[in-house]
């Protein structure tokens, strides 16, 4: 077999439409014709002529592929992956697994831009999401009135789901369009509103991209991505950060792409799946001992757009034990249990934020030591809410919540 040329990309990633090769430019075509390894699904295979070479249908995970290219390390290898392999793509993971410097990647029109060429969306006002291999109950965070949402999709199936997620958040009247073999000779764009899938079940092809433009019926409740939802949006059994101290708590805790949060004391997950929903790729643990509550997490997460939220089943601090490190620690119960923030402090990285809700006389004088110990900030919120009195309202106040906030390495 042929080795790469010495300092060449050995590895090639090609972005390939549904027209098979006609899809690539000439300098696409002619590494295409070098490698001496093809890989590429079943689906794209049928359609292109590989000539007298190794060739590898896609039918296996990504630690099977891995392993299959490293045998084959040096040679010229190349991937057919459908648009754009960069963007919700096969290359960002063979990126994290493999040198840079050994992969080329030949990127051709992805999904999202073929899309929104065809609707006449500006293609940075629309949100961009994967629901290809992945949970569509993620669809959820991105639903707001006015919104417009281009999703890859898993199969026909998917586009059903989703007018299921839109109906049942209220935004049934909005229209579906499924692109469907898109830049193929068997392209077909089909426009329908959420209401009349979920009512008809039409069939879809399998490979299809979404596009979703939002409409809400009136008089439905509007969930923004703004850290402090009503307390109603969640399923709970009254134990629960209510939403003004939630609002609060996440301020503090500072949500950031890609962060890791570790919920400790879950509950129903209202922390770490509004700290989810505050920025893109914000990720989050919830741990939580109680099985009913972990049910009421993973309910939650689907409703409101999070399904990848983490739940780890048991108590702090012997399951912290081998979780990942956090970048912020929420430690809403069981700061007065030994060890608790001992192990979440050990883990947090330098400039984690940790935040501590505390209810109890008990759990407030821990937050006193450790603020003494540690430094950072102690802030006591009283919050009352108008309740009926008879005829007329009165203020009805909630447990008061004393709230400590620290940023490791600033502390004394």
């Amino acid at each position: 077999m042929a080795e790469a040329a010495a300092g060449e990309p050995w590895l090639t990633l090609i972005g390939i439409g549904d027209n098979g090769l006609d899809s690539l430019t000439p300098p696409a075509r002619a590494l295409f014709e070098k490698a001496r390894t093809i890989i590429a699904p079943a689906r794209v295979l049928e359609r292109t002529d590989c000539g007298d070479r190794e060739v590898i249908a896609w039918t296996f995970g990504v630690q099977e592929t891995i392993d299959l290219l490293m045998a084959r390390r040096g040679t010229p290898v190349t991937i057919l992956a459908t648009g754009d392999p960069m963007h919700f793509g096969i290359g960002a993971t063979m990126m994290s697994r493999i040198d840079a410097s050994e992969i080329r990647v030949i990127p051709s029109p992805s999904a999202f831009s073929l899309a929104a060429a065809r609707l006449g969306w500006a293609l940075q006002n629309v949100a961009q999401i994967s629901l290809h291999g992945r949970s569509v109950h993620g669809l959820a965070a991105a639903l707001q009135p006015g919104a417009r949402i281009i999703a890859l999709t898993s199969n026909g199936r998917t586009v059903l789901e989703a007018a299921g997620i839109l109906a049942a958040r209220g935004f049934e009247d909005s229209e579906m369009t499924v692109l469907e073999h898109m830049g193929g000779p068997a392209e077909r764009v089909r426009r329908i509103t959420a209401a009349e899938v979920v009512k008809e079940r039409p069939e879809f092809s399998d490979f299809n991209t979404l596009a979703v433009d939002c409409v809400a019926a009136p008089k439905t409740q509007l969930l923004p991505a703004v850290p402090g939802l009503p307390d109603e949006a969640f399923e709970h059994d009254g134990q629960m950060t209510k939403r003004e101290i939630r609002a609060a708590t996440l301020a503090r805790l500072g949500p950031l792409p890609g962060a890791l949060l570790w919920d400790i004391g879950a509950g129903c997950g209202s922390v770490g799946i509004e700290w989810m929903r505050a920025v893109r790729f914000a990720r989050a643990i919830a741990i939580e001992p109680v099985e009913a509550r972990r049910k009421m997490i993973a309910h939650n997460a689907d409703t409101l757009g999070t399904p990848s939220i983490e739940v780890v089943s048991g108590k702090a601090p012997e399951v912290l034990e081998g979780l990942e490190a956090p970048d912020a620690v929420f430690i809403g119960g069981g700061v007065s249990t030994a060890g608790v923030f001992e192990a979440a402090w050990a883990a947090l990285k330098a400039g984690g934020r940790l935040v501590a809700n505390a209810v109890t006389v008990e759990s407030e004088a821990r937050l006193f030591a450790l603020q003494s110990a540690h430094g950072g900030e102690l802030a006591r919120f009283q919050v009352s809410r108008a309740e009926p009195v008879g005829r007329y309202l009165g203020w009805k106040p909630l447990m008061p919540v004393t709230i400590w906030s620290v940023t490791k390495g600033f502390e004394r």
